[in-house]
């Protein structure tokens, strides 16, 4: 069960929504009167719990990388952020962005199989599928897939998971057309992530993006973008599918909550204890050695 903490009080801004990790906020005044606010906190969830411990800097990472990647992407499609003028008390970690008619579907594109798409995979042998897309025989955890696919996921209430859905579920949700048109951004994203994590040393395993329409009915990239939250990134060096990859994620806190050093039985319906203090520097590294590989900037 989520527990997520109040979201504080904003002067100039009235609280609309908290998630796992951001807050939104509606601007009341001044030239950005209307838009949104979206603040990035330095919570940390895992198995739909959200823990009571925070990994420093996380919210301005995660701010920061998505702004980065929203430049190098401009060319493909528009984004939703308008400013990055906040107040002070979330400099760095929010953006004002133009609220969007969001579609309601996670766009999901993988080049390597492994999470719920392996799950997949296995479950429909012989044909193994993922979201009714046949695959070849043989792949393993961290298999790089062919071409890269797009795996559609239908948007779980908060608190629960996602689940996978066909491309044919996508056109009855949103028309032939927007369905097209989702799938040919989501792929054309991923073309241009990938080779640029490629170039840094970084495999883009899979990512999530959300889109939305603006009020001139343009499809715009909202939400954040590639991400160590919303993507896999794994280090190209140590790539070797038919295992687990070491990921610039927060896997580590996964890893531990499930380790018996965390005592926690994730089938007693109670939330992880916190995280020793070493997990939690060793999650932040993670994520800034993420963010400086992918941007060349220093943390």
């Amino acid at each position: 069960m989520l527990n997520i903490p109040d979201a504080p009080a904003i002067a100039g801004a009235r609280h609309l929504h908290s998630g796992k990790v951001r807050d939104l906020y509606e601007i009341e005044g001044g030239p950005h009167a209307g838009h949104l606010l979206v603040v990035a906190s330095d919570r940390i969830s895992i198995f739909d719990f959200v823990l009571d411990s925070v990994i420093p800097d996380k919210g301005e990472i995660l701010t920061r990388m998505s702004l980065w990647w929203f430049e190098q992407l401009r060319d493909l499609v528009p984004h939703h952020v308008v400013s990055t003028d906040v107040p002070d008390a979330v400099a760095g970690r929010a953006v004002v962005c133009q609220k969007l008619e969001m579609y309601p579907v996670e766009c999901v594109v993988r080049g390597y199989l492994t999470g719920s798409g392996l799950l997949d995979y296995a479950a429909t042998a012989p044909d193994h599928e993922v979201c009714g897309i046949a695959l070849p025989a043989g792949l393993v955890d961290g298999s790089r897939l062919p071409e890269p696919i797009f795996t559609p996921a239908t948007k779980a209430e908060l608190g629960d998971h996602d689940e996978n859905v066909s491309y044919a579920a996508v056109e009855a949700a949103v028309g032939a057309d927007a369905a097209a048109t989702l799938r040919d951004l989501t792929l054309a994203v991923y073309g241009r992530a990938d080779a640029l994590a490629r170039e840094r040393g970084i495999v883009l395993a899979d990512t999530k993006l959300e889109f939305g329409t603006d009020a001139a009915g343009r499809v715009v990239l909202g939400d954040e973008v590639l991400t160590p939250d919303s993507s896999r990134f794994w280090p190209a060096e140590a790539w070797e599918p038919g295992r687990a990859q070491p990921s610039y994620d927060k896997q580590i806190v996964r890893n531990w909550a499930l380790s018996p050093e965390s005592g926690w039985d994730r089938a007693s319906g109670e939330a992880p204890p916190p995280l020793p203090p070493e997990v939690v520097e060793r999650t932040r590294s993670r994520y800034v050695e993420a963010y400086e590989l992918l941007t060349g900037e220093r943390w």
